[in-house]
């Protein structure tokens, strides 16, 4: 699978150990899904978690998260730009990244802020989880 991950995302996965997001990030990283990303995506997860309100997380522990992101992750370089319409243009990265690199999934914890029909499936971590179980089994 192919995937796209937004901030958010990342962001719970790392304040809530054992829950939905962090288990579905982990599912990722074990099954080798190609996570997508460019320098723009890097320089926004590695932001947010420098901000204040998230110091609770350790800062090694956030670049472990992001370096295991990348290990099992495709970095597109320059993508061209989209201009579809966006509830959030901030996420309009996420998207043009998704497109690019012809991602089956764009996981997020906002799916009202992203198209439904720029190729690929928009999804929360919970609905993921369900889909990867699914395959698990199947």
């Amino acid at each position: 699978m192919r995937l796209v991950i937004d901030t958010n995302v990342l962001i719970s996965a790392l304040l809530s150990a054992g829950r939905v997001p962090s288990v579905v990030l982990t599912m990722i990283r074990e099954r080798r899904d190609v996570v997508l990303y460019d320098a723009r995506i890097l320089a926004e997860y590695r932001s947010v978690l420098a901000r204040p309100k998230f110091e609770s997380i350790p800062a090694g522990r956030s670049e472990a998260m992001v370096l295991a992101l990348i290990e099992v992750g495709q970095d597109l370089g320059e993508v061209e730009a989209w201009s579809g319409a966006m509830t959030d243009d901030d996420d309009r990265m996420f998207v043009e990244v998704a497109i690019a690199g012809k991602a089956d999934v764009l996981l997020t914890g906002n799916t009202k802020h992203y198209p439904r029909d720029a190729g690929f499936d928009v999804m929360g971590p919970t609905a993921l989880l369900g889909v990867l179980e699914a395959q698990a089994i199947g």
